[in-house]
C-alpha cells in the first residue's frame, strides 16, 4: 500500500509544488489554448469540484469559488457545460463578488454518458483524464455486459481505460478473472484489494505528478475505500456494503480532483445506477472489433445478424469463435445509438440549413410578388 500510496520517491521529490499550475496538469499545451485571453486580465484555472451551481477551481493564486457568466451559460451545448477537470479562463470580479468562468478551454478527453431523465442530451463525467479506471468488484456485482458500456465510453472519451476489478480478497480466482476480462474486453485489468493491500503495487506505474486518472463504476464496487488507500489518507467518506446482496449506498455525492502526495491527479466520482451511452459509435466499434470486423463480410451490407443467410457473425456465434451474450450486448447498444437524435453540432447545422432554405424560400416569394 505504501509503495503505491506514496509512488516512489524519485516521483514524489520530482512532483510539482501544490499551488503550481503544473501540479494540476499544466503544460505547453493548455499555455497555447489559453494565449488569446492572456491579454484581458484573465488567469486559467482548473475545476477541481462542483457543487450545486457553485465551480471551486484552483489557480497560481490558489483555490477560489467561480461560476460559469450568462453567456457562458447560453453558449455550452450538450456536455460542454464546465465540469471536474476542465481548464477554464477565468475573470475576478471588480466588485468584490464570485469569480466568473468566461470560456472552457477545449478538451483532449471527455467522458460522457446519456444524462437521466426523459430528455435526451448528455453528461459530462470527468474532463481532461489521462487514465480512466473502471472498477468493479470481484464479488456479486461483476457483470461483463455492463464493463462493456464502460468501456466503449472510456474509448469514445480519449482517455486509456484500465478496469480495476476490486475486493480481490473476497475470491480464490482474482487473477484468473482479470486475465479472462482482459481477453475478452480487449483493455489493461487488474485484480486488487483496497482492504489489504493485495496487488495495489500493480496500478503504481499511472501514479506518476501530473497524471490524471478518474475512477468510475458502479455504487459499492469500494471506489472510495479505494481512493482513500491509493491517497494514505480518508479523502471521501467509505460505508461498508450489504453482505446479502453486495449492494452498497452512494458514497461519493459529488465529483472531485484530488492532488496525491505522489502528485497523481485523482478525479473521484459518484457511484452510477444508471449508464447509458451517448454517441459512441466508435468507442462502441473499437469495444467489438471481432463482431464489427466479421460484419463486414457478411452477405447484406445491412445485415441484421439474427437470421439472414451468409451472415458471418451468426457463424462465429455458432462456431462458439464468438460469445452469444457478447453479441446480444453489442446489438443493443448499437440501438441505443441508433436511437439517439443527432449530436448538438450536426443540430446545429440542421437547423442552419433549414433557416437559409426558409430564408431563400421567403426571398423568392418576395421577389415573385414584386414582379407582378
Amino acid at each position: 500500500m505504501d509503495s503505491t500510496a506514496s509512488g516512489s520517491s524519485e516521483a514524489a521529490a520530482a512532483a510539482p509544488l501544490p499551488h503550481s499550475l503544473e501540479a494540476w496538469g499544466w503544460d505547453d499545451r493548455w499555455a497555447t489554448a489559453f494565449a488569446p485571453f492572456a491579454e484581458a486580465g484573465m488567469w486559467p484555472a482548473r475545476v477541481t469540484a462542483q457543487h450545486r451551481g457553485i465551480w471551486v477551481v484552483i489557480g497560481e493564486k490558489g483555490e477560489t469559488t467561480a461560476s460559469p457568466t450568462g453567456k457562458l451559460r447560453r453558449a455550452a451545448g450538450d456536455g460542454e457545460y464546465p465540469t471536474v477537470g476542465d481548464w477554464v479562463v477565468c475573470l475576478e470580479s471588480p466588485h468584490g463578488g464570485i469569480t466568473a468562468i468566461h470560456a472552457t478551454l477545449p478538451r483532449h478527453s471527455a467522458f460522457r454518458r446519456k444524462a437521466s431523465g426523459s430528455r435526451p442530451e448528455a453528461q459530462t463525467i470527468a474532463a481532461n483524464v489521462d487514465t480512466l479506471f473502471i472498477a468493479t468488484s470481484l464479488n456479486h456485482d461483476l457483470n461483463p455486459r455492463r464493463l462493456e458500456r464502460y468501456v466503449a465510453m472510456a474509448k469514445e472519451s480519449g482517455a486509456e481505460p484500465v478496469l480495476l476489478l476490486t475486493k480481490a480478497d473476497l475470491v480464490e480466482d482474482a487473477a484468473e478473472q482479470a486475465a479472462r476480462i482482459e481477453s475478452e474486453l480487449h483493455v489493461a485489468a487488474v485484480a486488487i484489494s483496497a482492504r489489504t493491500g493485495q496487488w495495489l503495487e500493480s496500478v503504481a506505474r499511472w501514479f506518476v505528478p501530473a497524471h490524471t486518472l478518474a475512477l468510475v463504476g458502479s455504487s459499492g464496487v469500494g471506489k472510495s475505500t479505494l481512493l482513500n488507500t491509493l491517497a494514505g489518507e480518508e479523502l471521501m467518506v467509505t460505508r461498508e456494503i450489504r453482505e446479502d446482496d453486495a449492494r452498497g449506498r452512494h458514497t461519493t455525492t459529488h465529483r472531485e480532483l484530488f492532488l496525491l502526495a505522489s502528485g497523481a491527479l485523482v478525479l473521484d466520482t459518484p457511484g452510477m445506477r444508471e449508464f447509458g451511452i451517448w454517441d459512441a459509435d466508435e468507442g462502441v466499434d473499437e469495444t467489438f472489433d471481432e463482431i464489427v470486423e466479421l460484419a463486414l463480410r457478411c452477405r447484406f451490407a445491412d445485415c441484421s445478424h439474427r437470421e439472414e443467410p451468409g451472415c458471418e457473425v451468426r457463424a462465429a456465434v455458432e462456431s462458439g469463435m464468438i460469445d452469444e451474450a457478447r453479441l446480444r450486448s453489442y446489438l443493443r447498444l448499437a440501438r441505443e445509438l441508433a436511437d439517439q437524435p443527432p449530436p448538438a453540432a450536426q443540430r446545429d447545422r440542421a437547423r442552419r440549413f433549414h433557416k437559409a432554405v426558409r430564408n431563400a424560400s421567403a426571398d423568392s416569394m418576395g421577389r415573385k410578388t414584386y414582379r407582378e
